[in-house]
């Protein structure tokens, strides 16, 4: 009922191509853990990878690519539990963006998109 939007289309569409596979645990006491959460239904967060030689071969990175789905204008917000220590947006070959350094703040990273705009994000990680 109603638009695609509110239909929850494109998730649904990813739950029948791309569904979950349940896992055991090692302990059945281990607490619920998710690397990513994005603050709006219409961003999709495609990728997550390790990242590659376009990335500066930076040890330890992991590039995100995002895109918006439901051909608005948003701002979201990528929230991570990995430890990140730098963000940056990149172009599709990995690169990073010139003024494209993100700043890190305690709701994650602020992301603003155009209709069906792709983001890449690298990740350095703490190590």
């Amino acid at each position: 009922a109603g638009s695609f939007q509110e239909a929850g289309v494109i998730q649904q569409a990813y739950n029948l191509n791309f569904p979950l596979h349940a896992v055991p645990a090692s302990c059945a006491q281990c607490p619920a853990w998710s690397a990513f959460s994005v603050s709006s239904p219409a961003i999709v967060l495609e990728t997550v990878k390790q990242a590659g030689a376009g990335a500066e071969d930076r040890p330890g990175a992991v590039m995100v690519r995002l895109y918006e789905a439901h051909g608005s204008t948003v701002t979201a917000w990528l929230q991570t539990s990995l430890p990140v220590k730098e963000a940056m947006l990149c172009d599709l070959l990995e690169r990073p963006a010139a003024q494209g350094r993100l700043v890190l703040e305690e709701r994650g990273l602020r992301l603003s998109f155009t209709p069906f705009h792709v983001l890449s994000v690298l990740l350095v990680l703490i190590h």
